[in-house]
């Protein structure tokens, strides 16, 4: 079989559960510290513009994009897009959000080497998400007809995985750091207050925890890969 019951136990489901607790958290943080005002009353897009503008990046784009949550930095045309509850709320939980993506944009501007490192996987990252397991798959059929070219292919598959692991765990330290930026810019820029700040670093923390989940699950589905693959001479 090409799934067993060992993958629902070992991958599937902790994936599924961590990521649903992850995905709590950050809801959680989020509503709650979006119903604080600053103390200076600026929305998220403000603050994004101001924090573009003071370290020199005019030419940075600030829209807004439909979806909850759905904030991201694109580096291709130098966009930051922010979500409506982000873009026009002047809450604690906003000004963190949208910081947070500035704080890519300086990564971008900077040259920022782990940034580099993950926009140059996503084309591989997206090729082997969408084909790993089906080249697998042909691996494991062909072990039958000939078992050396059968795990060639197989562990072609695997190397899409890897990549998949490798791309989450480089985006840890990008998030990371574009928090560590967010916070130290918010609160020097006089944006954020302390109490404020521990506010900012709460949601901002909570979100972290997704990245983690994600890591852990393209590890676990590697490993998982891994040793089935390393099994098929056993089979």
């Amino acid at each position: 079989m090409f799934f067993d019951i060992s993958y629902l136990l070992i991958v599937l489901v902790p994936s599924l559960v961590l990521g649903f607790i992850a995905q709590a958290l950050v809801k959680g943080k989020f509503n709650k510290y979006a119903q604080v005002r600053t103390m200076r009353g600026l929305t998220g897009a403000q603050v994004a513009r101001k924090i573009l503008d003071e370290n020199g990046l005019y030419d940075v784009k600030v829209e807004e994009t439909q979806g909850f949550l759905s904030d991201h930095y694109d580096p291709r045309s130098r966009t930051l897009r922010l979500s409506p509850q982000v873009a026009r709320v002047p809450s604690i939980a906003s000004v963190g959000v949208a910081a947070h993506e500035a704080g890519h944009a300086l990564q971008h501007a900077k040259g920022y080497v782990p940034l580099q490192l993950r926009s140059a996987l996503v084309p591989a990252v997206q090729f082997g998400s969408n084909f790993a397991p089906w080249i697998i798959m042909a691996g494991l059929l062909l072990f039958g007809l000939s078992p050396f070219l059968g795990e060639v292919v197989a562990w072609l598959g695997v190397f899409g995985f890897a990549l998949a692991a490798l791309f989450s765990l480089v985006t840890l330290p990008v998030e990371l750091d574009a928090s560590a930026r967010a916070k130290k810019l918010l609160y020097q820029g006089g944006i954020v207050d302390n109490r404020e700040l521990d506010g900012v670093s709460s949601v901002l923390n909570a979100a972290a925890w997704t990245y983690v989940v994600a890591a852990l699950a393209a590890l676990l589905q590697l490993a998982y890969w891994v040793s089935r693959v390393m099994g098929m001479r056993r089979e």
